[in-house]
């Protein structure tokens, strides 16, 4: 009998973790393969985490999270436009460790066994992981090469065992935003066959051209997941929530009081202030490290421009793999992730352009130097 669970052979250690781990052992990388923001935590969410803290605010909270947190994000002006969310109050939400902790609750009270889950591919490494984890089945929806989703597309993934479809908008690893054209062709397909959608909005502040878009605002079956790791820069503060219909977040809650019990404490008062943060200024940063990536690549590679995010997703047109690319690229240090972590194809890799503008510049040019 082994000692480990059967469940665990249909999750591999992910790709991103061995290359981080690789980087501990290369000397002044050009690390481009890192999903964080390469800004720090505002000083005015320190102060409020630091007075928390001495305030004696470190025990734990609600299951659910903190009321006022709770009741402020579903106050938000973007939930409150619309005809879905802006009828959901503090019991349509909670607060989850992280966004991972938010999908991990929502595929735990949504699967059975056998059900399918579609998942736009690339996709990001999570969703297909998690989802065999609960004896789902994921089914990807074709993306490439522009990386959108179409109706015919969705057609072309369905059977009948779908359960769930999972958007990512802005995308990790490409960079995608659905435009509301996209997400209404998504809401219609989902009405159609008696849907849910998971919404993972998690970079919805990092927009570069046009708004965002949110599946939510046409589609009432819909779990929002988003949180605070990228545009407050606190991916080890572990602060996220979900949004949705009462009785699936209250499935949720149940099963977090029995696992993550509740997300940071400090951290949900850390944030309670800063729910309209002025990012502009650094989604204008953003747009430029967009543009030094985009501008320097496209010409040798195959590239959607990424309209959101901090990711980029070139395509080889020499014929190489992914994953060739890669072990050449990291020979020279620039490390950058593989595309077959994200994706059923190798024949593109991943970078993050969340970094200085001058390693970014010397990452374009020995990546352009390899082809």
């Amino acid at each position: 009998m082994s000692r480990i669970a059967l469940r665990m052979g249909g999750i591999d250690s992910s790709g991103i973790r061995k290359v981080f781990n690789l980087a501990q052992h290369i000397k002044d990388p050009i690390n481009l393969s890192i999903g964080q923001p390469d800004f720090d935590v505002p000083e005015s969410v320190k102060h409020d985490m630091i007075s928390a803290i001495q305030g004696g605010f470190n025990k734990y909270t609600l299951t659910q999270g903190d009321a006022d947190l709770r009741r402020g994000i579903s106050s938000l002006p973007r939930y409150r436009r619309s005809p879905y969310c802006g009828k959901y109050n503090e019991d349509n939400v909670m607060i989850t460790s992280g966004v991972s902790g938010g999908i991990l609750l929502a595929f735990a009270v949504l699967l059975n066994p056998g059900d399918e889950v579609l998942i736009p591919d690339p996709y990001f490494v999570m969703y297909p992981h998690l989802a065999r984890f609960f004896g789902a089945v994921p089914k990807f929806i074709d993306t490439y090469p522009d990386f959108r989703i179409t109706e015919e597309k969705l057609t072309a993934a369905y059977t009948p065992k779908a359960k769930l479809i999972v958007v990512n908008s802005p995308s990790n690893p490409t960079g995608a935003v659905s435009t509301e054209a996209d997400a209404a062709v998504i809401r219609a397909f989902a009405k159609k066959h008696g849907l849910i959608i998971i919404s993972d909005e998690i970079y919805d502040a990092f927009v570069y051209d046009g708004a965002f878009a949110s599946i939510a605002d046409l589609h009432e079956e819909t779990i929002v997941l988003n949180g605070f790791s990228k545009n407050l820069a606190m991916t080890g503060l572990r602060i996220g929530y979900a949004m949705g219909p009462a009785d699936i977040i209250a499935e949720m809650i149940k099963l977090q009081q029995y696992t993550f019990v509740c997300a940071p404490s400090i951290a949900q008062k850390g944030v309670l202030k800063h729910l309209d943060y002025d990012f502009k200024p650094i989604c204008d940063t953003y747009r430029r490290k967009r543009d030094i990536i985009y501008d320097g690549l496209s010409n040798k590679f195959s590239l959607a421009r990424p309209m959101g995010a901090f990711y980029a997703f070139p395509g080889l047109r020499n014929g190489e793999t992914g994953s060739q690319f890669v072990q050449r690229a990291i020979d020279k240090k620039v490390l950058i992730i593989p595309g077959n972590v994200f994706s059923a194809r190798d024949t593109n890799f991943r970078l993050s352009f969340a970094a200085d503008d001058a390693v970014l510049k010397e990452g374009v040019r020995i990546l352009t130097s390899l082809v």
